[in-house]
């Protein structure tokens, strides 16, 4: 390249130096932007266990399956949702996640460990078409009807969700569980990033879920029997 004429590797002169910063600024900017979006939005409405309030659902996010139970990430969110069931801040429990293939059915796994560790299971609600936090938040308001939920998800995860289920119109406020740094926490942190641009691009376009389907009364009739004597 040495041999082209008026070729440069980088802008010449203090003009060209200023555009070069000013560019890196403002992709610095808009590279957080999203991410401190999330942290206004949700900030305030982030609680411990102990300290959210009463509220009649639970909304707990899928996070994988290990030879058909839930992975250690997802079994720390349900403990989660059935202590906050057995302290009776919690009515009823909504499982979102991934039922795409015959082979793979998050909520029903999430239902059965959440039996294992005493929730009734006309005190559980499954949403088989939870493919994302988008899809999940929005399902949980246009289909189950959902207009006020505990959110039960990691840490790294938390403002996420708050954001997207505040985005889709439900009053929510979020638990995150706390989990030990490995390698998988860490991964999950690094995700987030990538994953904020998307939340904000969906929180700002609200495109309907993968599968959106017909409402479905399941927490409706759940609560019900909760409120019997």
């Amino acid at each position: 390249m040495r041999g082209v004429r008026g070729w440069r590797p980088w802008p010449v002169g203090r003009r060209g130096q200023r555009r070069l910063v000013q560019g890196a600024m403002l992709g610095c900017v808009l590279a957080l932007a999203p991410a401190t979006w999330m942290h206004a939005v949700a900030d305030s409405r982030l609680r411990t266990a102990e300290e959210v309030p009463a509220h009649d659902v639970a909304v707990v996010f899928g996070a994988g399956l290990r030879q058909g139970r839930p992975t250690p990430y997802l079994a720390h969110r349900l403990d989660t949702a059935a202590g906050l069931y057995r302290d009776g801040k919690v009515k009823v429990v909504l499982v979102t996640g991934d039922n795409s293939r015959a082979d793979y059915d998050e909520p029903d796994a999430m239902r059965g460990y959440l039996r294992e560790r005493g929730v009734p299971d006309g005190r559980i609600v499954s949403d088989y078409a939870g493919f994302d936090t988008w899809d999940s938040c929005v399902r949980a308001k246009r289909i189950f009807g959902v207009d006020r939920a505990v959110l039960i998800t990691q840490g790294f995860h938390v403002r996420r969700a708050v954001a997207l289920c505040r985005s889709a119109g439900i009053d929510v406020y979020g638990v995150g569980v706390d989990e030990r740094r490995d390698a998988t926490w860490y991964y999950g942190g690094v995700r987030e990033l990538a994953a904020a641009g998307k939340a904000a691009l969906d929180a700002s376009l609200r495109p309907d879920p993968v599968f959106l389907g017909r409402q479905e009364p399941g927490v409706a009739e759940a609560l019900a029997v909760a409120g019997r004597p």
